[in-house]
């Protein structure tokens, strides 16, 4: 029986990408049904999501995940059936995904689920585009204010990294990089030692949707950084400035490098403080030595979403009191 419900005859079938430029063929075939379908159509969709779509790592690995889900849910051990999928078993996952989701994880669901309908109609497997019966998630685009991280917090995590010990040396440059220059986890781990111009100065950030930046290296950033590299990174061949602190000695992974300012706050004694939070603390940090909001997503890498930016208005106090109008009866 057929993965996707009929034979294909093994024609190949086009994802065409516009007049004039590469189209690379999608081999759909005969996939037959084996011990685990559902890797079957992960393991196609996956090439598709690198090669054919070229998204990031992370990102395709989030998409292929909500697929996997949507997958097993069918129920069918043997045969998927995707070529007879209707809107009611669409917006059945959909439902359910929502039900224990909040809004934000959903509208990832719903995104993931349509880039895979494109795939299967790109690819033959059905006859019109169903991701255009997936509606949009209404409610607000975020839940609630940035939460920066106070003074002594930060200097508490920092200090908490034992600067003699090889593991201390690197937790304590990661910290510094998420601190001071705002850094994603992702792009902590994809840094490698040819990304550190030390002559200019400058730190070649590896964003999302492929974008390089060029940041500026701030003493303390580069001080950290030049700690671990000369007394605490282990001999590698690899060419990741984050190396893990175990043989064979490979290059940190995001995930690892999530846990950082976790396993940081356990030893510190302070309430978990997640990366995305140094995030948020490097921004209000700005804003509050007199950058500007354009200044902060530049170094954010905001390029083009001036509304995530936008944010961060409301945690500059001291700019929001040049603003405010006195209730009538009351002083400033």
């Amino acid at each position: 029986m057929l993965v996707f419900g009929f034979d294909r005859g093994g024609v190949d079938h086009e994802c065409w990408h516009g007049e004039g430029r590469e189209r690379p063929i999608w081999r759909v075939g005969q996939l037959w049904a084996r011990r685990n379908v559902v890797a079957e159509v992960l393991d196609e969709y996956g090439t598709y999501l690198r090669v054919q779509r070229r998204l990031a790592p992370l990102t395709a690995v989030t998409r292929a995940g909500v697929v996997g889900r949507f997958l097993r849910a069918r129920g069918h051990a043997d045969d998927l059936r995707l070529d007879a999928l209707t809107v009611a078993d669409l917006h059945a996952f959909v439902l359910a995904e929502a039900d224990r989701l909040a809004v934000s994880s959903t509208r990832t669901v719903i995104d993931s689920l349509r880039c895979f309908l494109r795939f299967l109609f790109a690819t033959g497997v059905t006859a019109g585009d169903l991701s255009r019966t997936l509606p949009g998630v209404a409610g607000p685009r975020t839940r609630g204010l940035p939460r920066a991280v106070d003074a002594a917090t930060v200097r508490a995590l920092l200090d908490s990294c034992d600067r003699h010990r090889p593991c201390g040396l690197r937790d304590l440059a990661i910290l510094t990089l998420q601190v001071r220059l705002g850094l994603r986890s992702s792009e902590v781990a994809a840094l490698v030692l040819e990304d550190v111009n030390w002559r200019a100065g400058e730190l070649l950030v590896h964003g999302k949707g492929g974008s390089d930046e060029r940041l500026p290296l701030p003493g303390d950033v580069g001080a950290a950084l030049a700690g671990y590299l000369h007394r605490g990174r282990p001999s590698s061949p690899s060419r990741a400035v984050f190396l893990s602190a175990l043989p064979p000695f490979g290059p940190l992974s995001r995930n690892g490098v999530v846990f950082v300012p976790r396993t940081a706050s356990v030893r510190a004694g302070v309430p978990v403080v997640g990366a995305h939070r140094l995030r948020h603390t490097a921004a209000t940090g700005m804003l509050r030595a007199g950058a500007s909001l354009r200044d902060v997503g530049q170094v954010l890498r905001h390029y083009g979403d001036e509304q995530t930016t936008a944010v961060y208005a409301t945690v500059d106090h001291s700019s929001l009191r040049l603003v405010v109008r006195n209730w009538p009866g009351t002083a400033r």
